[in-house]
């Protein structure tokens, strides 16, 4: 398992469990869409998620959620790249949730810090965007199809060998075009085409991503796969989401991608002192 992340301005030691706060500047993701659409709206929930413990902002300014339609280039700019300047020097990372290679580029000259890509940087610009970019971290996540028809029927023979063996593949494609080995972090993508099953599949084996050597993001919170399980609707999904949190802790995952900071921070924090406890007992 990698003991470090790079990631532009930062290098973060993997020794605990990062957080990374989401900032959807978008009317339509899943669970807070049109909560934060509003530049000033989004910038004080970024800064709320950085007083709550957050080392990492996820900003995102097109939803990805099952059936979600694109938005311009433009567009997406106008939603981030305020955030972004009034973020930079706030003490956290930030990460921009893109999937085009012309957002992914004024992002890193705006002073992103890591690129997070839900499609896995699967177009040869944006890999050449973040190969040209001297230390800037990549979050190559999996994602079968994509958003407008990824849920349709997602299949899969064994689904944690097939995602795991795709996100490897493409790290090593990004390494042989330059990127560092330390720059990059793996996502199994839960909820993106992927069934229930798949999903807590995936959670469940998440200790064979680990094995890749490369540090695992884990975004689970709020998802629908929450939803199934509890019977809870988007905004009552706390409780299931930081048992989920949990599991990929257990099972060695380096990065939460939540939107509770303040009570996942809380769960670690606990989790943390019963790990110090084996020594002590």
């Amino acid at each position: 398992m990698s003991d470090r992340w790079l990631c532009g301005r930062f290098e973060f030691s993997l020794e605990r469990p990062l957080l990374m706060g989401v900032v959807n500047v978008t009317p339509d993701s899943f669970s807070d869409g049109g909560q934060h659409v509003e530049t000033t709206s989004a910038i004080a929930h970024a800064q709320k998620l950085v007083t709550e413990g957050a080392e990492i902002l996820d900003i995102g300014g097109e939803s990805t959620r099952p059936g979600a339609l694109p938005v311009s280039i433009q567009e997406e700019l106008a939603r981030i790249l305020p955030v972004i300047a009034a973020m930079r020097d706030s003490g956290a990372a930030i990460s921009v949730d893109t999937c085009k290679p012309e957002v992914m580029r004024a992002a890193l000259e705006a002073g992103a810090d890591i690129i997070n890509d839900v499609t896995g940087m699967r177009q040869p610009e944006a890999q050449r965007i973040v190969a040209a970019h001297p230390n800037c971290g990549v979050c190559l996540m999996h994602m079968q199809g994509e958003p407008r028809t990824m849920q349709s029927q997602p299949l899969y023979q064994n689904v944690v060998h097939e995602v795991k063996a795709a996100l490897v593949a493409q790290a090593q494609l990004l390494e042989r075009l330059g990127v560092k080995h330390a720059r990059i972090s793996l996502d199994p993508g839960l909820g993106f085409g992927k069934t229930l099953e798949h999903n807590y599949q995936l959670l469940h084996g998440l200790a064979q991503f680990v094995e890749s050597g490369y540090p695992v993001v884990l975004g689970a919170s709020r998802k629908s796969m929450i939803g199934a399980v509890t019977g809870k609707s988007v905004d009552q999904r706390l409780s299931g989401s930081i048992a989920a949190a949990l599991a990929g802790v257990a099972r060695g995952a380096a990065v939460l991608r939540v939107h509770d900071v303040d009570a996942t921070r809380d769960a670690l924090k606990v989790w943390a002192s019963v790990q110090a406890a084996k020594g002590l007992s």
